[in-house]
């Protein structure tokens, strides 16, 4: 739509979570080195948190992708299952063959025949489950049963929760305070700040062929943090929008005016808290409108006695 007006080969803020888009910067990368260290060293469960639209599954794609040549991977998006579908899922993720109906105990057996067979064969195998907060507590105790199988050097089965801050709240449930205790790694992907959203921004503008410079303005920059928040989701939905603004007015650059009504039907849309008033004046704006205050204080400061007169 607007790529060939921007002189870019795709469009840099789609919200599919696409790797060759990952910032290996920031927090992302760090989360990343976390979970690589600890698969490495052979531990059972590692935990990621972050709010909604922050970025876990486009880093748990991107640990996939890493992980594909050196061990055997399983992903499940859907978390809302019951103690033996997830155990159907985890077989089918891993080519395990079973009979139809196949109850809870030979479903355990076979898998547990399957990670032994990998074992001998001197592959890893890693299970990566997103949105783990809306997991039954009935079926996280399943899976901590799974994962007992081990070693005397290591765990057959390595898994990778990945999850909103609600996570931690269902892991303080005393019946599966045993999982909790058996988490050994952990880190929490934040929002991006004002340096890390630029970087952001280039990184992605870059990947998508963009070599000029500030397609966005300051201001539209400060406009997009203060309503993003610093989520990468929401960065990617403001600036595609105000992207299509520019592009329809014929401009090569994202001013302020784009991104405040990007914003605006962005707030109308998702609820997004509005601005103080202060906000709405471009930086420039502001130091006009402090320099023009103290200027009213100082003439009423001198003129008070003249002015006196006429009151």
């Amino acid at each position: 739509m607007y790529a060939a007006h921007f002189s870019l080969r795709e469009r840099p803020f789609s919200i599919t979570p696409d790797t060759s888009f990952f910032m290996n910067r920031a927090g992302h990368q760090d989360a990343l080195n976390v979970l690589l260290v600890a698969l490495r060293s052979g531990e059972g469960f590692i935990k990621v948190t972050g709010e909604v639209g922050v970025g876990k599954t486009i880093l748990c794609r991107k640990l996939l992708k890493m992980l594909k040549e050196d061990c055997v991977t399983a992903y499940i998006h859907n978390p809302y299952l019951k103690p033996d579908t997830l155990l159907y899922a985890i077989a089918d993720s891993l080519s395990v063959s079973y009979e139809d109906n196949a109850s809870q105990y030979v479903l355990l057996k076979v898998i547990t025949r399957k990670l032994i067979d990998y074992h001998r064969r001197g592959k890893k195998v890693v299970l990566c489950l997103d949105e783990v907060q809306a997991m039954p507590v009935q079926t996280l105790e399943t899976l901590r049963l799974l994962t007992n199988l081990e070693t005397e050097k290591r765990k057959l089965l390595q898994v990778v929760l990945f999850g909103q801050p609600e996570l931690d709240v269902l892991l303080e449930s005393p019946a599966i305070r045993q999982l909790k205790q058996r988490i050994t790694f952990s880190y929490r992907l934040l929002p991006l700040n004002k340096v890390a959203l630029a970087v952001y921004i280039r990184h992605r503008l870059s990947v998508a062929g963009y070599t000029q410079r500030d397609l966005f303005s300051i201001q539209a920059m400060d406009c997009l943090h203060h309503f993003s928040g610093g989520i990468p989701r929401l960065i990617n939905i403001l600036c595609h929008k105000a992207m299509m603004l520019a592009y329809g007015e014929g401009t090569s650059q994202v001013k302020f005016r784009h991104m405040r009504l990007a914003a605006k039907d962005t707030v109308e849309s998702q609820g997004i808290s509005r601005p103080r008033f202060d906000f709405w004046l471009p930086s420039f704006g502001k130091w006009i409108f402090a320099s023009l205050c103290m200027a009213m204080v100082a003439f009423t400061i001198q003129f008070a006695p003249i002015l006196e007169q006429y009151w």
